[in-house]
């Protein structure tokens, strides 16, 4: 126990007083002598032994009642058990992205936690909150009750790490208590290793009552007809029956397909012919759970052609010429001695094929092209020095040739997830004719494998710039060398290295993706590009880049829906923006990662938590309530005892 103010103990020292008072009080008896000594005597020596009782039992209680009453000024009190944390700041996660529109049993999640953070919180007590999108520094619960109750869902998925390293940039002189009110959708208990191991970080997950929902995750082209476009819209459920669903597609406001969709597993295609014309629309699912996947925005241009230049030996070029066709591709070859560097810029893709040395001018005109959206293929020669082909790929990145190695190896595996083979199979294909090389570098590369042999060795790897691409073989794939040519695997393998979606498929862009876009536009003159459409009006960040224009938009829109490209008061083309589809997979985090995690029921659970393990137990209360009780023994000892 320890006292407030322990000095006033010093007034212990007054017990001494009523000892004293008592000791000066006590009286000797006086005898008379009666005739009837018997009963006299009797009488004498009961008054004497009930009177020293009585002056035993006032001393005892004055003493107990000065005593209790001085520690009862001194204020004692029992230390809280979390003393050190009292003067913590606090900071409170608040997650509102659009998994959080989720019903749990008293509404929408993120509805329901500002509920009981208006209820709950200290009215007098600053705090932080911090959302996907917004901060609110150093405020109290009154300040921010409006902004809290009128908070919108956010197109940013929810990142913890993101959360805990704006906290941690907010520089202070106490230790935080962090509070993360999150359904748990894409949590990773790792991103705790970014927070300060001297703040305490509490954890609140609400429950959805339905974790079941169907969203439309990507729209693609998958085939160009004469005067149709065939686009296929997949679609993805944990729903484990079978669901029956509308499908709509609209251009603008007009409804130009429309089905059913009969969901048998979790991912789902559906193909519908449109026609060949420009496409500004969207396609549509009627679904009780999320709303925010329920829509995918998206254009559709003219067709154009890609422009497709290969530089190397003719005869080692045939197979390109048959690849990239007209009137969907314009296809050049030039030798390395007679190439007219002036037109590399009006290409959308460029192939070194098997140069036995790439000249540091066109190292150069290739670090600029891919800088512009421009795509580039590797294809080395076994003349090439490793020192030039490393030179030409340091302008890159995160990839490197080693020794050539005469080694037949199989080109074995897919890799479907990789960008490059985005929307070309309908499965994965993991049983067909495997293709061999006879000599092949070795690659030391970070970037993203494509294609790998049986030794998990690279055989096609890729470096994915901001707008434009590299691509790079490990080996060359001439006939002497290499039966790749040959192999069902290479014609869609070029196709996607060489196209450009800028000019050919569909086109639309996530919200809150920091990477930029190319648009096609008159640079001539210096009037900048906006974005909008009925609802909405941005200017996005832009850079002019010969004949287009390097946009980046940010967080911007901050609605879904398509967009119109205004320059000089004249639209320029279309663009559509969707919300990120992270937040549609409604999966909790497992049992593993909430048995490391401090979770709390609820925010009141919370604060009471932190009141009762930070607050002192105060027990002055207790001893004037004991000094008060002796105060009315003594008055009771006085009256009735005789």
């Amino acid at each position: 126990m320890q006292f407030k103010y322990p000095e006033i103990l010093y007034f212990l020292f007054l017990l001494v007083i009523p000892i004293l008072v008592h000791l000066f009080q006590l009286r000797r008896f006086k005898k008379e002598y009666f005739t009837n000594v018997k009963f006299l005597k009797e009488l004498s020596i009961q008054t004497r032994k009930s009177s020293k009782v009585k002056k035993w039992l006032l001393l005892s209680t004055r003493l107990l009642l000065l005593a209790f009453l001085i520690f009862a000024f001194a204020q004692p009190f029992f230390k809280a058990k979390d003393s050190e944390n009292t003067n913590n700041e606090l900071f409170i996660v608040l997650d509102n992205s659009y998994s959080m529109q989720a019903k749990g049993q008293k509404g929408e999640l993120l509805k329901r936690a500002v509920q009981d953070l208006l209820e709950f919180a200290p009215q007098n007590s600053n705090f932080s909150v911090i959302t996907n999108d917004e901060n609110y520094w150093n405020t109290n619960i009154n300040a921010i009750e409006k902004d809290l109750q009128n908070l919108n869902y956010s197109p940013i998925p929810f990142s913890l790490e993101t959360a805990l390293t704006k906290i941690k940039s907010r520089k202070t002189f106490v230790n935080k208590d962090i509070v993360v009110i999150t359904d748990g959708i894409g949590l990773n208990k790792n991103h705790l290793k970014t927070s300060d191991k001297k703040d305490q970080t509490y954890f609140i997950i609400p429950e959805a009552e339905q974790l079941k929902n169907i969203a439309i995750d990507s729209v693609y082209l998958g085939e160009t007809l004469d005067d149709f476009y065939e686009i296929s819209v997949q679609f993805s459920s944990n729903f484990e029956e079978k669901k029956a669903i509308p499908v709509s597609v609209y251009n603008q406001k007009d409804l130009i397909a429309k089905t059913i969709l009969n969901l048998k597993k979790n991912k789902e295609i559906i193909n519908f012919t449109i026609p060949k014309k420009d496409f500004n629309g969207y396609v549509n699912i009627n679904d009780n759970s999320l709303a925010f996947d329920n829509t995918l925005y998206f254009s559709i241009s003219e067709p154009k052609t890609t422009n497709v230049l290969s530089i190397g030996v003719t005869e080692k070029s045939d197979f390109l010429s048959r690849i990239y066709t007209k009137p969907e591709f314009n296809y050049s070859n030039s030798l390395i001695a007679t190439l007219d560097y002036s037109k590399l810029q009006k290409q959308d893709a460029i192939i070194l094929n098997e140069l036995d040395n790439i000249p540091v001018a066109l190292q150069t005109n290739l670090k600029s092209f891919v800088a512009k959206g421009g795509n580039v293929i590797l294809i080395p020669s076994e003349k090439n020095e490793i020192s030039n082909l490393n030179s030409f790929l340091n302008n890159f990145g995160g990839i490197q040739f080693s020794n050539l190695q005469n080694q037949e190896k199989k080109i074995t595996k897919i890799n479907f997830s990789n960008p490059l083979f985005s929307n070309v199979f309908e499965k994965k294909i993991t049983n067909f004719q495997y293709p061999n090389t006879l000599q092949s570098f070795v690659l030391k590369s970070n970037a993203s494998q494509a294609i790998t042999y049986d030794d998990q060795s690279v055989f096609l790897t890729s470096i994915q710039k901001q707008i434009g691409s590299v691509f790079v073989f490990s080996a060359p794939i001439n006939k002497s060398n290499s039966n790749f040519q040959n192999s069902p695997l290479i014609v869609p393998t070029f196709y996607k290295m060489a196209m450009n979606t800028d000019k050919n498929g569909v086109k639309y862009e996530t919200i809150g993706n920091t990477n930029p876009f190319l648009i096609t536009a008159n640079t001539n003159n210096n009037e900048i590009v906006s974005i909008r459409n009925p609802s909405e009006e941005f200017i996005p960040s832009q850079q002019i880049m010969s004949d287009k224009i390097k946009i980046s938009c940010a967080d911007n829109p901050t609605l879904a829906g398509n967009f119109d490209l205004i320059q000089s008061k004249k639209n320029i083309g279309n663009i559509s923006f969707n919300f990120d589809r992270k937040e549609s997979n409604l999966t909790l985090p497992s049992d593993e990662t909430l048995s490391d995690l401090n979770v709390v029921s609820n925010i009141e659970s919370f604060f009471d938590t932190i009141q009762i393990n930070r607050t002192d137990s105060q027990v002055w209360k207790w001893f004037l309530i004991f000094a008060l009780l002796f105060l009315f023994l003594e008055l009771f000892i006085q009256k009735f005892v005789k």
